[in-house]
């Protein structure tokens, strides 16, 4: 599990982190809307620095920031930006997003932020100790998360996150609170017949009726839906 993760335009080294690649973190980099064409990015909770990669092939953002508070990840991170093609539009601070937010909230906001949040629910776990326990120390409650996000997001600005389905609501909940509201929301289903694993939410400071749709990963093992191979097939090798 420790050998690079090789994308089509860039390389993920992960030898040194708990958070390895997974589908969630590249379907939030894939699906992350970039319509508004933002000139500045904030990947909050980056480990390995994926997200922020993505979103620096996939857009002309001059400004893309990275935030990681455990050390190994973050130099990791920073490790994975110098070696990609975008090293000069890419920096990672090694900070906690409540000090970040601290020094931050005064300076010009970000246009998107997007987030794969450390969460973690009781119930949660993955079976690798290890991994439970990065998840446990790095979770972010989604209260300061989405209090934070409030802060440092322009008027204009979109914020997207992926979580777990049974999260929705609350999250939805507390969202509320901060004056942020759901533009898109596509819950993920690993099969046709499975229960849906995973809600992808875009959100804004604009009270609209969201767009929601359903996302299937594949019908059989291995065999990807039409949708989801549109969605990904700029970084998967195989795709």
């Amino acid at each position: 599990m420790n050998k690079p993760f090789v994308f089509k335009n860039f390389t993920i080294h992960q030898d040194r982190t708990a958070m390895k690649v997974g589908t969630d973190g590249v379907l939030l980099g894939a699906w992350t809307s970039i319509e508004h064409r933002p000139f500045s990015i904030l990947d909050i909770g980056t480990g390995t620095g994926l997200i922020a990669l993505m979103m620096a092939q996939r857009s002309a953002a001059e400004l893309i920031d990275a935030l990681e508070i455990d050390e190994d990840a973050y130099e990791q991170a920073v490790e994975n930006f110098e070696n990609s093609d975008w090293g000069d539009r890419l920096f990672c601070y090694h900070a906690g997003f409540d000090e970040f937010v601290e020094e931050m909230q005064d300076e010009e906001k970000y246009e998107l932020i997007v987030s794969n949040p450390p969460f973690y629910s009781a119930d949660y776990s993955s079976g690798d100790v290890k991994r439970d326990q990065a998840r446990f120390a790095q979770a972010l409650p989604f209260e300061e998360l989405l209090e934070g996000v409030s802060l440092l997001l322009s008027e204009n600005g979109k914020f997207s996150a992926i979580i777990p389905a049974s999260e929705e609501e609350q999250f939805l909940k507390i969202a509320k609170q901060f004056n942020l509201y759901p533009q898109r929301i596509t819950r993920v289903k690993g099969t046709p017949e499975s229960l849906v694993k995973r809600s992808l939410l875009e959100m804004s400071f604009s009270n609209i009726s969201p767009a929601v749709d359903e996302l299937i990963i594949e019908t059989a093992r291995h065999q990807y839906t039409a949708e989801y191979i549109e969605l990904v097939k700029d970084f998967y090798l195989k795709m």
